[in-house]
């Protein structure tokens, strides 16, 4: 069965980049931005123009070195940064204004003051304006995953009335559970009269740590873009990670899923990124962190060095890492400490390994990992026949 493609749609130069600290410059965003038309993203959300001088010349600079990708501007339902999203466009092979409003009763009461026949009829009178500029317009339903999915469906039947080519249903605060959250898209799915003239897309936040697992249960549910950030950057915890949804889909085929991205350039992504916004990546993050494919645990570390499969279900060369680490600690077994030997020179027989092995436990229990340089001084201290290791 052929897989259906997925849209991998970038606000790493947007949402990603509002966190605190982690501002870039426009040079560094196109250096972001021209590897991710090169890692294959379909969009690029290149910023918020009518929000700064600064961000409006990063999406008009952006917009004309983009080769591939969709360039995509944010805006809110306001006729004046739906004109200044068009003009910084203007460049854009293919561009999209994303312009949208709150639609959950906290938004329409508290922040809008307003009621919901208003707020739909902002939201078409949005999307019609933004039409006039461009072909291509995304709609979000701000804090939609807190939105009475009745009155979302009526909202999203309006504005693909009026043109929406793309159905942003975010998850803005990060509260849904994965199943309330597919059943959403479901719903739209089953319910929005003219859902098959748009795509849906994911866009969740990370507040409670289900912005993966909230992505991957909306397109199961029936969406067809996810919205997402290298290393998972954003607002407070953070939006959902792209090179987590994208090997989700990748190792798991019977999903019959699958995106456009290179993920080989995954790993070397990550580290542009991380370095760039000055945001270190945490170890043990999956598919980047340096803990990733590293193995300290006597048990896992045999299981590996005898076939890489017992413990890992992701070859880390298809995600731009050289290869797994076998990393010596207290912890580590014989079969590592014999394998890191031979990395540095040393085959050792098994009685040799036996000696080894005891002064390498009372060398490790003092550090909290053995390196390769320690490997010698613990031979040498052994006292074994140095004639006989190869």
């Amino acid at each position: 069965m052929s897989k259906e493609k997925v849209q991998i749609f970038d606000t790493t130069l947007r949402d990603g980049e509002q966190v605190p600290g982690c501002k870039l410059n426009t040079q560094q965003k196109l250096v972001i931005a021209k590897r991710l038309d090169d890692l294959g993203v379909d969009v690029i959300e290149a910023g918020f123009p009518i929000s700064s001088p600064g961000d409006f010349n990063s999406v008009v600079e952006i917009s004309k070195i983009v080769k591939n990708a969709t360039v995509c501007g944010l805006t809110r339902s306001v006729k004046k940064d739906i004109e200044v999203a068009a003009e910084a466009l203007k460049y854009a092979v293919k561009p999209r204004i994303h312009t949208g409003i709150g639609t959950s009763d906290s938004h329409i009461k508290y922040k809008f003051k307003s009621t919901r026949e208003e707020i739909i009829e902002r939201a078409v009178a949005a999307v019609k304006y933004a039409k006039t500029f461009v072909e291509d317009v995304e709609f979000y339903a701000e804090d939609a995953g807190r939105t009475d999915n009745e009155f979302l469906a009526r909202v999203c039947e309006a504005v693909v009335k009026a043109g929406a080519t793309v159905l942003n249903i975010p998850d803005t605060t990060g509260y849904c559970l994965p199943e309330e959250y597919g059943a959403k898209m479901k719903y739209l799915k089953e319910n929005v009269k003219g859902i098959d003239n748009a795509i849906l897309s994911c866009h969740c936040h990370n507040d409670l740590g289900l912005a993966t697992a909230n992505s991957i249960a909306g397109v199961v549910g029936g969406a067809r873009q996810i919205e997402c950030t290298i290393n998972g950057v954003g607002e407070r915890a953070g939006n959902t990670s792209l090179e987590e949804v994208v090997m989700v889909l990748r190792q798991h085929p019977y999903l019959n899923l699958d995106t456009n991205i290179n993920s080989q350039l995954l790993y070397s992504t990550s580290k542009m990124v991380s370095e760039s916004m000055g945001m270190p990546v945490q170890p043990n993050k999956a598919i980047v962190g340096a803990n990733a494919f590293a193995h300290s645990s006597g048990i896992h570390q045999d299981g590996v060095i005898k076939n890489r499969e017992t413990y890992e279900i992701i070859d880390p060369a298809d995600v731009g890492v050289t290869e797994s680490a076998i990393v010596l600690t207290a912890r580590s077994g014989r079969a590592a400490l014999a394998y890191r030997a031979k990395k540095v020179g040393y085959e050792l027989t098994k009685l040799q390994l036996d000696e080894v092995y005891r002064e390498f436990l009372t060398f490790a229990d003092r550090k909290k990992e053995v390196l390769d340089e320690d490997i010698h001084q613990i031979i040498e201290i052994s006292k074994i026949d140095i004639k006989a290791i190869a």
